[in-house]
């Protein structure tokens, strides 16, 4: 076997996902397995290059995990030859402009979303890719948890026949940072810092819908801030400026219809963080993070609407857990497997900055459906 090392710029990881889910149980982890075999006699061995404004916290990053590399000036990161990938985890502010350099010098780029802060800049990213000759991914990490993986494959199989409605849940209550911290940077609440709900969540939705049940042909949202003030980090007062929720309402390619609410001001009262519930003419299933059960229409009992007698019926036991039947890696770290295979072995791979561009309009057409207050066409995009 040869070894190949990879030097892997990446931005944003003193933040919470980039350090916990991107650089520790992604790259760290592909690390202590030993590598990622490319399957050519050759083993690829990503170096983490550490980037952010924060000396003493990649400082403290580095001793850590004990990692050489790192910097707080990423245009000297990125004239370096050696690093040949850029990873970005900032905030959705910063993100565009540092695609935009680390493209310019030729970088493959591995990016969070949203890839930019309107459609205009997520579209000329990925032209700019595309010039270039690069390889470019997006992180849609949702689409490798065993919950949605277990549902695509019910999908696969036929198991709905034809569908009919999505209804998915997400959210939970973060709390105002007065009595308790919140748990979510205060940023996300400041729509002039690019915050906001709609923002965050709709390019999930619009991945998940597209490559599950169709592409989104039309979208209906209201966007609302549930709770105007909070506090920051300091524990300083300030206005919410930002949607925290949205109820949104689109249209799939085929006819199905999905309906998902995601809220920061809910409490939750589901079995998981996130869940969606699936109705085709022949099952349905409802899956979660991990989980995912089902009823055939064989199984489905037939319950009678009676308001004057208390329910007698334990309708979450009348489903069937889906089994594993697999071992499901972490999904970040299955993502960028992927993307390190599609960079150096030119594996398949479509999770690409135009797919991270149709999240960016979707999240424009939501808020633009809220503002304007009626139903909006999402009309496919090309370059």
């Amino acid at each position: 076997m040869t070894r190949k090392t990879v030097r892997i710029a990446m931005n944003g990881v003193t933040g919470r996902m980039g350090h916990h889910q991107h650089l520790v149980r992604s790259i760290l982890a592909i690390r202590r397995q030993g590598g990622l075999d490319l399957g050519d006699g050759t083993v690829l061995w990503p170096e983490p290059v550490l980037v952010g404004r924060r000396a003493h916290a990649l400082d403290a990053l580095a001793r850590q995990y004990d990692l050489e590399h790192r910097s707080t000036d990423l245009d000297t990161v990125l004239a370096d030859p050696a690093v040949e990938i850029y990873f970005d985890a900032q905030v959705t502010s910063a993100r565009e402009e540092a695609l935009r350099k680390a493209i310019a010098a030729g970088k493959h780029v591995y990016t969070e979303k949203p890839t930019a802060t309107g459609l205009a800049g997520a579209l000329e990213l990925a032209r700019l890719a595309q010039e270039k000759g690069i390889r470019h991914g997006v992180v849609q990490d949702k689409l490798f948890l065993p919950g949605l993986l277990k549902l695509k494959r019910l999908v696969d199989g036929g198991f709905f026949g034809r569908i009919l409605s999505v209804r998915g849940e997400f959210g939970y209550w973060v709390f105002e940072g007065d009595w308790q911290p919140a748990q979510r940077p205060s940023w996300n609440y400041r729509a002039e810092d690019g915050g906001g709900i709609v923002v965050d969540m709709f390019p999930h939705w619009e991945y998940v819908l597209h490559e599950l049940f169709g592409r989104v042909r039309s979208v209906q949202a209201l966007a609302t801030t549930h709770v105007p003030q909070r506090w920051d980090e300091r524990g300083k007062p300030y206005a919410a400026t930002a949607d925290d929720a949205a109820y949104g309402i689109f249209e799939l390619e085929g006819g199905a219809i999905a309906q998902i609410n995601s809220s920061w001001a809910v409490r939750v009262g589901r079995d998981e963080l996130v869940e969606f519930q699936v109705d085709g003419t022949e099952g349905s299933a409802v899956a979660g993070l991990r989980g995912c059960r089902v009823q055939h229409r064989s199984a489905t009992p037939k319950p009678v609407w009676n308001p004057d007698l208390p329910a007698t019926e334990a309708f979450r036991d009348q489903w069937q857990e889906v089994p594993d039947n697999t071992e499901f890696d972490n999904g970040f770290k299955a993502q960028w497997e992927l993307f390190l295979r599609h960079a150096y072995v030119d594996a398949p791979y479509h999770w690409d900055l135009l797919a991270g561009a149709r999240g960016v309009q979707l999240a424009e057409l939501g808020l633009r459906s809220s503002a304007e207050g009626r139903r909006i066409d999402v009309p496919e995009i090309a370059l």
